[in-house]
């Protein structure tokens, strides 16, 4: 750690994991020098728990310049992404959702959610893949300074800053960080949410799964068929979830703790997992790590106290359906850098920050929703699972037909979830210039590409094959269908207020079937900010509003 005993940052971000470590790049992808301040040592393995990274968090690290590396890494390129319900892992198939493999997710066609307008979908990695590729990057960005083994124990805000008590705790020198504003992405028990005096509210409790991460050669050998990314057992002894993490000897395998059994040391943890990949005594394994854990629906009240901010796990945890948990972390964090580095970067007043809580929280409490809503569904289908699943005879095939059909429908739904992707918009927000029209309903699996200002800004390919998003400036852009409609009083009025804007004359095919406005401002995290046949009657106004003036 320097030696010095004050360090001077724009940003100071507490914790590093993929929440952290996103805000970390896209600030400095924004000209923000920033400190991240982290408890655990610079190499220390990273957890198995996060296991996708959805497609809008890959448009975000595409943005970023990451997405291609991570694709490169994870599951062979050739290993089936499928997620299979069964009576046990290596028993009888009862439904299966055929998800294309990583070297074939750009091309496939025909799949669940193949059709889906991005440039990027789901990537199904494990945390252990992705996480260092996060912290290489950040170490190496120029702007970016990496405090590992640091803890902040408090920290205190005025007018102009925020001053952090940070301690060394390999040295235990004690160091002060004067900055700019404090991002807490430091998890379930956040420092700076209980220091910012947010409370969770919500659902403390769930459910309670026993979570083993294991090396396993021999079990990819006894799977019978097509091997799958996520099996979801279901069978009268004990239903669980067991993930490739490697695609050869690496899995995780969660096994989910029924009513009655109070804490995690209630159901023999060899037991479950033999009953779950149905394997008998003979079958060898090794735990590499247990990382049980709580099923909950927990939002905080609020996500900022004046220059404190906190965004991921900090913010909300909830039951990972769809892998969702982490990724709700990194689109806070793509909605918060942009909007603090407006401010730094003094294009916009500090009142553009009132904007992060009244977009994410109300999206982050009804995905919140969605999501419990699905896993009381899932907890329900695992109880009406009998005896009569493996008997070989007519009644055991009724049963299975019966529960696989089930199963097929909540796996879809929860591992094909377009509409936590792509659906929502963000409402009642003080910067966004609304119409009056009302954004596409979504849920959980469905939605509807819109430019309706809070919108998503709806992907396509460019006539030339680049991907839209590809083509946007930097920072605020201004979509226009028909260049011969004038543009130079925005143009001019974003110039005068210093708010950079790039204009992009859109030549797609089809563009009219998801354009039909003649201009669409698009902000810098890709979100409408406003839309309209011609310039509006002050392009001042509008300009103002947008920036939180």
């Amino acid at each position: 750690m320097n030696s010095s005993s004050t360090i001077k940052s724009s940003v100071l971000i507490v914790g590093a994991g993929p929440v952290g470590l996103t805000l970390a790049l896209d600030l400095a992808s924004r000209g923000i020098d920033v400190t991240i301040a982290e408890c655990r040592p610079a190499h220390d393995p990273p957890s198995a728990r996060c296991n996708q990274v959805s497609a809008r968090s890959m448009e975000i690290f595409r943005r970023l310049g990451i997405s291609a590396e991570l694709r490169a890494i994870g599951l062979p390129a050739d290993f089936p992404n499928d997620v299979v319900s069964c009576t046990t892992v290596t028993g009888i198939e009862l439904s299966r959702v055929p998800i294309p493999a990583r070297g074939e997710r750009s091309t496939a066609t025909g799949g669940p959610d193949t059709w889906w307008p991005t440039p990027e979908h789901t990537h199904r990695i494990n945390q252990t893949f992705f996480d260092p590729v996060l912290f290489a990057r950040a170490a190496a960005e120029p702007r970016v300074r990496i405090l590992n083994q640091a803890m902040v124990e408090d920290f205190a805000q005025s007018d102009d800053g925020v001053a952090a008590a940070v301690r060394d705790l390999d040295t235990g020198e004690e160091i002060s960080i004067e900055c700019a504003y404090l991002v807490g992405c430091d998890g379930a028990r956040s420092m700076v949410r209980k220091s910012i005096g947010a409370r969770f509210e919500g659902t403390p409790e769930l459910q309670r799964v026993q979570s083993t991460h294991i090396r396993a050669p021999s079990l990819l050998s006894l799977i019978p068929g097509r091997p799958a990314w996520m099996y979801f057992a279901l069978n009268p002894r004990r239903c669980g979830v067991i993930m490739a993490i490697d695609g050869r000897e690496t899995w995780t395998i969660h096994n989910y703790l029924y009513r009655g059994e109070s804490d995690f040391d209630s159901v023999d943890r060899d037991w479950a997992i033999r009953m779950i990949i149905g394997a008998g005594p003979d079958f060898q394994y090794q735990v590499i790590a247990r990382e049980d854990w709580f099923a909950r629906r927990l939002v905080a009240d609020r996500f900022r106290d004046r220059r404190a901010f906190i965004c991921g796990d900090a913010a909300h945890l909830w039951v990972p359906s769809g892998g969702y948990g982490m990724n709700a972390g990194i689109a806070d964090a793509a909605n918060l850098s942009w909007m603090i580095a407006a401010t730094l970067n003094g294009w916009a007043p500090p009142a553009i920050l009132d904007a992060y809580e009244s977009e994410r929280r109300p999206v982050i409490d009804r995905v919140s929703r969605l999501i419990a809503e699905v896993a009381e569904k899932v907890m329900l289908h695992r109880r009406e699972v009998t005896a009569d699943i493996e008997r070989p005879d007519a009644a055991g095939e009724a049963a299975r037909l019966s529960i696989g059909r089930a199963a097929y429908e909540l796996d879809i739904k929860q591992q094909c979830c377009g509409g936590l992707n792509f659906g929502y918009s963000y409402a009642g927000s003080p910067i966004i210039a609304y119409d009056g029209s009302s954004p596409p309903p979504y849920s959980m699996r469905d939605f509807t590409p819109s430019t309706v200002p809070g919108c998503r800004t709806p992907h396509l390919w460019l006539a030339d094959g680049r991907s839209l998003y590809d083509a946007l400036g930097p920072e605020f852009t201004l979509i226009r269908t028909d260049p011969g409609v004038p543009v130079s009083r925005l143009v001019g009025a974003a110039s005068e207020r210093g708010v950079p804007l790039t204009v992009l004359d859109l030549d797609a095919p089809d563009a009219r079937s998801l354009y039909a406005e003649n201009l669409v401002l698009v902000r810098p995290d890709q979100h409408v900010a406003w839309r309209g046949d011609q310039e509006p009657p002050s392009p001042v106004k509008l300009i103002d509003t947008v920036r939180g003036s």
